[in-house]
């Protein structure tokens, strides 16, 4: 690991009181218990490693993200949330600036749940700020993670990155065979949710045992709760490697940075 990876309550107790205690500090977690099975091709035999294990541009495609957190100056720590029978990380040497924690769910919102439990077990406030990020999103920047900061830190809920949907967007219904367009929908409103999400740790857990596991993202949780999180704009190149095609994509995004001196490999 790079660049920073060198070593330098009560839940619902988030008022104004709560906040002005303390700095506002901020965690990062990254729930890297799935095993990306959209990543698979349907010909191909699955991988021995999940995709976020998988190399890109030279290493596990989670060094990648690893490294653009760990450039972030105000983050505490951060949390990567394993599956309990991963064995990736077994005598790897890893700085203190990393945690691990074996308590991944069988969904998302069950791993984000067990790691912001876990976050308050390693000393945080429920009042504190954590951006959770997909470890698959190995193409998000410091930059980017430090403009989210920036517009959430002053705000009440706090919010995600996202991209403004640029294609015409259809939605399509079951004809007995291939699937028809059924109607274009309009995309003037329209974005794309990226990561990191950024909330207070506190509120987050409780929308997401409130919302179930049903939920695809810590946004929708804290919707469903009754806040509207900000919309921060991100990149096209924060894409989440979801599809065999993306692996290609996002080495040779990775490339071209260290090419450019952007990005160490």
């Amino acid at each position: 690991m790079t660049q920073r990876f060198s070593k330098s309550e009560s839940i619902l107790d988030t008022g104004a009181g709560a906040q002005n205690a303390r700095p506002q500090r901020c965690w990062a977690l990254i729930p890297c218990a799935g095993v990306g099975s959209r990543a698979i091709a349907a010909d191909a035999q699955a991988p021995d490693l999940p995709k976020q294990y998988q190399n890109v541009a030279g290493r596990p495609m989670v060094m990648h993200t690893l490294a653009a957190m760990g450039a972030v100056q105000r983050l505490q720590r951060v949390l990567l949330v394993i599956s309990p029978t991963d064995s990736f990380w077994q005598g790897r040497d890893l700085d203190s600036f990393l945690a691990l924690a074996s308590c991944g769910g069988a969904t998302r919102a069950e791993t984000v749940s067990n790691g912001l439990r876990e976050l308050l077990r390693l000393g945080a406030a429920a009042e504190d700020w954590v951006l959770v990020h997909d470890a698959a999103r190995c193409l998000v920047t410091t930059a980017q993670i430090d403009a989210l900061v920036d517009a959430c830190l002053p705000d009440a809920v706090g919010g995600l990155l996202a991209l403004k949907l640029p294609d015409t967007l259809k939605q399509a219904e079951a004809a007995g065979g291939a699937p028809r367009v059924r109607q274009t929908v309009e995309r003037a409103d329209k974005w794309l949710a990226q990561t990191p999400q950024m909330f207070r740790i506190g509120a987050l857990l409780v929308a997401l045992e409130a919302a179930g596991a049903a939920v695809t993202d810590e946004a929708s949780a804290m919707e469903l709760a009754g806040h509207a999180p900000l919309l921060v704009a991100g990149g096209a190149q924060n894409f989440k490697v979801t599809y065999p095609d993306d692996f290609a994509l996002a080495e040779a995004v990775l490339l071209r940075r260290a090419a450019q001196g952007a990005t160490p490999i």
